[in-house]
């Protein structure tokens, strides 16, 4: 057994030695479990992560170094190495992956200065191209956002700091969720140079890039769910050999599958998510994936940063409902946002699914993540519905 130290340190100096210690024996760093943590976790632990993911059960994730460390590699091996900006917390694998690929590279993070904003991004990026250190290279440069950070940054382009910020990177990393097609294509028109990113804690992060599973990835569906192995999958949930029975097993020949819970398909070498297998509502009788809908809802202009949610509903049993924040002006109603929003799911999907409401709000609650905090909508949905 390792010792296990919890933390809620933010500070990116502290943390990169706190993790060299943890990927070099111990002890073992614990994120979100400040106050009911164990004193000591099994031998190999590098870090634990409290996280109730996509299903909103919590979990208590244990990542190896040895698994941090192949997923570290592989991450270089396709979109390579240079020097990282920290705009997520260091308490999500996004954020720790940030901090394990600079500690591996021997380089040193940097982190934005107070709140993420266009502004903090801006500086903290420029910051970075200055030399340092006596020397006149600029290095390559790299960052990991969700995909609601982007679209603020991409709202502010027009400011020449904001604009030149996102034009600097070889790569930024985008997960966390589904990035809508219109970002995508608004950062593409700006020059910016995206990666989609597919994983979970679970997998140490992305280890899906743009479709493509990454070289020492493994991926293939089973009634339909994504499974995906590899040598960055998670000892498991610590504490819970029932979870981790269920969610991790090996096949015929010994190879260990995670259970990623997304729909999905594999084929020709590509991956395409449908979204997840327990984000469904039964409407009318059919099984209806508000995933998929999301995605479909989010190509609408003025609704790249909706969430559709779940309802009850008289008629139908459950109904979606989509909840989107106020943001640019338009010359359309929201009746016809709507009306957009339904034709195009009808099209797709067909007519059970299309979305009986559409609400605008100031903003939408996010987690500390800066994922779409759902269950918090939900409810706010159903006081209003």
């Amino acid at each position: 057994m390792v010792a296990l130290t919890p933390t809620d340190a933010e500070d990116p100096a502290e943390l990169r030695d706190a993790l060299a210690r943890a990927l070099d024996g111990g002890p073992a760093l614990g994120f979100g479990m400040l106050g009911d943590a164990p004193r000591s976790v099994p031998d190999g632990t590098a870090v634990v992560i409290a996280t109730s993911g996509s299903s909103g059960v919590p979990k208590r994730v244990a990542l190896s170094g040895e698994a941090l460390r192949a997923s570290v590699e592989a991450t270089a091996a396709r979109v390579g190495g240079g020097r990282w900006l920290l705009a997520l917390p260091a308490g999500y694998v996004a954020g720790l992956q940030v901090l394990v690929r600079s500690l591996i590279a021997g380089t040193h993070p940097v982190a934005l200065g107070g709140r993420f904003s266009p502004e903090s991004f801006a500086d903290a990026t420029l910051s970075m191209l200055r030399p340092s250190g006596g020397s006149a290279a600029i290095p390559e440069l790299y960052t990991s956002l969700v995909p609601a950070q982007l679209s603020t940054l991409l709202d502010a382009a027009d400011d020449r700091p904001v604009r030149a910020a996102l034009q600097a990177y070889r790569a930024i990393l985008v997960g966390g969720q589904s990035l809508p097609e219109p970002l995508r294509e608004r950062a593409a028109d700006l020059g910016v140079r995206l990666v989609r990113t597919y994983g979970s804690t679970e997998t140490c992060g992305g280890c899906v890039y743009d479709g493509v599973p990454l070289d020492t990835v493994a991926v293939r569906t089973v009634d339909g769910e994504l499974r995906i192995a590899g040598p960055m999958l998670a000892d498991g949930y610590l504490g819970d050999g029932e979870l981790t029975a269920k969610n991790f097993s090996r096949d015929e020949h010994g190879i260990r599958w995670y259970h990623t819970g997304d729909l999905g398909l594999f084929d020709d070498g590509v991956v395409r998510v449908h979204g997840r297998a327990d984000n469904v509502i039964v409407s009318g009788g059919i099984n209806i994936s508000l995933d998929r809908v999301e995605r479909l809802v989010r190509s609408v202009p003025g609704l790249t940063g909706a969430v559709v949610v779940g309802v009850p509903d008289e008629r139908w049993g459950e109904a979606s409902v989509i909840v989107a924040p106020r943001g640019e002006v338009l010359r359309r109603s929201e009746a016809e946002q709507l009306s957009h929003a339904r034709d195009l799911v009808a099209e797709e999907l067909g007519k059970h699914a299309r979305p009986v409401r559409l609400i605008m709000v100031d903003e939408l609650a996010v987690l500390a993540s800066g994922k779409p905090d759902r269950e918090s909508i939900r409810r706010a949905v159903l006081e209003l519905h």
